[in-house]
């Protein structure tokens, strides 16, 4: 069946245009100011904004072996309803992804209950431990990269083996930068203002930088491209700046809380609790400025789900980790581009076409021949972030309660549209998108 998307602007050429979409099959099959719609679908979007469909780069899914934090089925319905086509799944699962054979039930669990294209890391090292390498030459036809996310690999003569080894296979190593003999013991939040405050053990941003630093000189050495997870220092911010302009294979990612969030904003409460832990103004003001001039390039959410009690003990006992797909692109335009510290343009770039150069993902253009995953947006809806709705079975999120100023719409993957749930278009038919609600005629519900 084909699906025309008209009546909204659309994301090319790094700007936005009055153009209708034709999708057939999974993929674009025409883009033009009006297009025939004899046969086909019809969504009315009501003067929202298509775009490619958000990609995140790091995410939680927790399965195979944690189903009771977040599940394929549940974590990807999450994806959808945040706009999310594609997302890269983290590897600290069990079995831990270190070889084929323990990669083979996350893939079949994807296959089996995915509602977005999902891209599954493979471990740095076996079990993620940090000493002896995983299976990197039988894993790299299957995963796009490979992490020990949860982890920092402590052993710089192991990082410079498993660099030399993704160098040979064409993959990026996807790094957690976290020194430990840098962390002190039972640490919660930054080691900033907040912790004195309230006399909490803090973590020093060194913990994460120096490790950045390390890294990059092994990048210089072995000539592996290298991609920094979770960017949340100044000192961080600046090396990869400086790395990039010697012209080094280097990117990195950070988060929708460190660019929104500073340590003044926190409260005792397990849903501000994360690795690496929301730092200071100045790191927030760094992180927005390497937005803005390309150091940063990639806004990941680190979607990291936990059950209700493991994240009910406050900043001392929670386990780190916070929900984000659900309520990533709404905060990033309230936060940032509402208030004129980053252009639209700029946040779709981090969440729809830098992430899919990166990795080589397929996407990303609004073209004739590209797969049909968008992401449908409004700009002018106001709205609360609501955990208690989120599909995710995580639940903690630093903005809840915080107000917003935009929402996802309508997702469509592969030609199908996996958000709203239910919406079965017919043809001859049309589904009216208003201001991110639906209102259907001619199709079934």
């Amino acid at each position: 069946m084909r699906l025309l998307l008209t009546g909204g602007s659309v994301f090319r050429d790094g700007g936005f245009q009055p153009l209708e979409i034709a999708v057939s099959e999974g993929r674009i099959v025409s883009v033009s100011p009006r297009l025939p719609r004899d046969g086909a679908a019809v969504v009315e979007l009501n003067h929202c904004f298509v775009v490619p469909g958000f990609v995140d780069v790091h995410v939680h899914l927790r399965e195979p072996g944690f189903s009771y934090k977040e599940t394929i089925a549940s974590g990807t319905a999450a994806a959808a309803a945040g706009g999310y086509t594609a997302v890269c799944a983290m590897p600290n699962l069990d079995p831990v992804p270190d070889s084929p054979d323990r990669l083979r039930p996350e893939l079949e669990a994807v296959e089996r209950d995915a509602r977005v294209r999902v891209y599954s890391y493979g471990a740095i090292t076996r079990g993620e431990k940090g000493e002896a390498l995983a299976d990197f030459a039988a894993l790299a036809p299957f995963v796009p990269g490979f992490s020990d996310d949860g982890r920092g690999v402590q052993s710089e003569e192991r990082m410079r083996q498993a660099m030399l080894l993704a160098k040979k296979l064409d993959r990026p190593i996807v790094a957690h930068c976290e020194d430990e003999s840098l962390l002190r013991p039972g640490w919660c939040v930054h080691d900033g203002t907040f912790a004195k405050k309230h006399g909490l053990p803090g973590n020093d941003p060194a913990s994460e930088w120096k490790q950045v630093e390390r890294d990059l000189q092994l990048v210089r050495e072995t000539g592996c491209r290298y991609h920094v997870c979770h960017v949340s220092t100044k000192e961080s911010v600046g090396l990869v700046r400086r790395a990039k302009a010697e012209g080094l294979p280097v990117t990195c990612e950070t988060g929708p809380h460190y660019l929104c969030l500073c340590d003044g904003d926190l409260e005792d409460d397990g849903r501000f609790k994360m690795n690496p832990p929301i730092r200071s103004a100045a790191d927030q003001d760094a992180l927005v400025e390497g937005l803005l001039d390309g150091t940063v390039d990639c806004v990941a959410t680190d979607h990291a789900p936990h059950s209700a009690e493991e994240k009910s003990r406050g900043l001392r006992g929670s386990l780190n980790g916070v929900v984000g797909l659900e309520c990533a692109f709404p905060v990033l335009y309230t936060e940032l581009v509402k208030t004129g510290k980053v252009p639209l343009e700029t946040i779709l770039n981090a969440l729809c076409v830098n992430p899919r150069k990166i990795f080589g993902l397929p996407g990303g253009t609004i073209e004739e021949g590209q797969p049909a995953d968008l992401a449908v947006l409004s700009l002018d809806r106001s709205g609360v972030v609501n955990p208690e709705g989120f599909r995710s079975l995580g639940r903690a999120t630093p903005f809840a309660g915080r107000r917003v100023e935009a929402a996802v719409c309508m997702t469509i993957v592969d030609g199908n549209i996996v958000f709203p749930e239910g919406l079965k278009p017919s043809p001859n038919g049309t589904i009216g998108i208003v201001r991110g609600r639906d209102r259907r005629s001619g199709g079934e519900p």
